[in-house]
């Protein structure tokens, strides 16, 4: 197995990681980063197979597990009961009861809120440059899975701080302060919810914490501990993966031109899933093997773990054409972005709703937005999103 050499901190790499992707993959099926110190696969072929494969999970083995330190406790205690990480049985149970609740029905009952928030937020863009990102980008998930939940929308910023808090615990080079950050953020929103669970308890509405609190199968519910981290899930990763998902979007729509037709009601789906493609949200998902596993050569043993990286397999020239050019019109092909296979994104249609309905307005209401200067990404790898986006009407 070859080794590769990389900072996942290193300035250049942040800006642009795919030249080290590419080298990478052509290094092998399945290499070895030293930094991280794990076997990585790199390809979209070995990626899908691993995702798929059900001997690799993301529950980490008995016998690998480390001692949890005090001062992350919170934040580990909400991970516990977190369908991400677990597996079946209790992450089928876990899904199942979440998905009856979470349905497509009632995410595509959304659209026109989305679209409504979108015009909204359009059309009140200050002139001069600004930031996209704050003022669009950022607002419209947290505002939309507030309104899902039943949560006061005015919560926005609380909600969003809590949520950078939080995520941080997934980012290379983490520190101290950002572990007792994400600790404090878990404890305050943990209780929040559960206090606004109890009063949904006696007071039922129409929203998902109390179709969460309802959903039932074969006598089985959602202890108050699973659905407070199944909102908080909800939250994070589903506001982490659209606004990341607008703001790299709009960066590639304004490098190769503007929207031109791209964002037409005909060929809107396949430019939000060529952004996804091309510049997504998550780089890295992290998977276990549970017994001994063959892949593309290399045998994996009973513990191993892999790391999967997505975005490199969305540029696999073995699965696309030019993979580095951003191109709407290329033919569709299954994409990596949201992962696939049991641990497939469960919000994943709620954020290529959100990117959907609310682009195409933006667009609409600014027909002349343009870069001011180069976009920069922020250094929370495996996340890759930019720091800001500054625009101009």
């Amino acid at each position: 197995m070859q080794r590769v050499h990389q900072s996942p901190t290193d300035p250049e790499f942040v800006q642009n990681p795919y030249p080290f992707y590419d080298r990478a993959r052509a290094a092998g099926s399945v290499v070895y980063w030293d930094e991280y110190g794990l076997p990585c696969v790199f390809g979209h072929a070995a990626a899908n197979a691993i995702l798929r494969d059900r001997r690799f999970g993301r529950e980490i083995p008995a016998d690998k597990q480390r001692p949890i330190a005090e001062h992350t406790a919170p934040f580990y205690a909400v991970e516990a009961h977190s369908m991400l990480e677990l597996e079946p049985p209790r992450h089928s149970r876990l899904r199942s009861l979440v998905l009856r609740a979470f349905t497509s029905r009632r995410i595509e009952g959304m659209g026109d809120e989305v679209e409504a928030l979108a015009r909204s937020l359009a059309e009140k863009l200050p002139e001069g440059p600004f930031d996209l990102l704050s003022h669009f980008a950022e607002v419209i998930p947290v505002v939309i899975i507030a309104r899902m939940l039943g949560v006061p929308e005015e919560m926005k910023d609380q909600l969003l701080g809590w949520s950078h808090a939080m995520v941080g615990m997934y980012q290379a080079g983490r520190t101290r302060a950002m572990e007792e950050a994400a600790a404090t953020a878990s404890a305050e929103f943990s209780q929040f919810l559960r206090d606004y669970v109890e009063t949904r308890r006696r007071a039922p509405r129409e929203d998902l914490i109390t179709s969460l609190i309802a959903a039932e199968e074969q006598g089985e519910k959602l202890s108050t501990d699973e659905l407070i981290s199944t909102c908080i899930l909800l939250l994070n990763a589903g506001h982490e993966a659209t606004v990341h998902g607008i703001g790299n979007g709009v960066k590639a729509l304004l490098e190769h031109g503007g929207p031109r037709d791209w964002l037409s009601a005909a060929k809107i789906d396949g430019t939000v899933d060529e952004m996804l493609r091309f510049d997504p949200p998550l780089h890295m998902f992290t998977r276990w093997a549970y017994e001994r596993i063959e892949v593309m050569g290399h045998v994996f043993e009973p513990g191993d773990e892999v790391g999967v990286m997505l975005a490199a397999a969305n540029r696999d020239p073995g699965m696309w054409d030019a993979p580095g050019r951003f191109d709407p019109a290329r033919p569709a092909k299954p994409h990596l972005a949201f992962g696939v296979g049991l641990h497939f994104c469960v919000g994943a249609p709620l954020a290529r709703l959100e990117m959907a309905r609310a682009l195409p307005v933006l667009f609409e209401v600014c027909p002349k937005l343009r870069l001011v200067g180069k976009p920069a990404y922020a250094g929370t790898y495996h996340f890759h999103g930019l720091t800001r986006l500054l625009v101009e009407r």
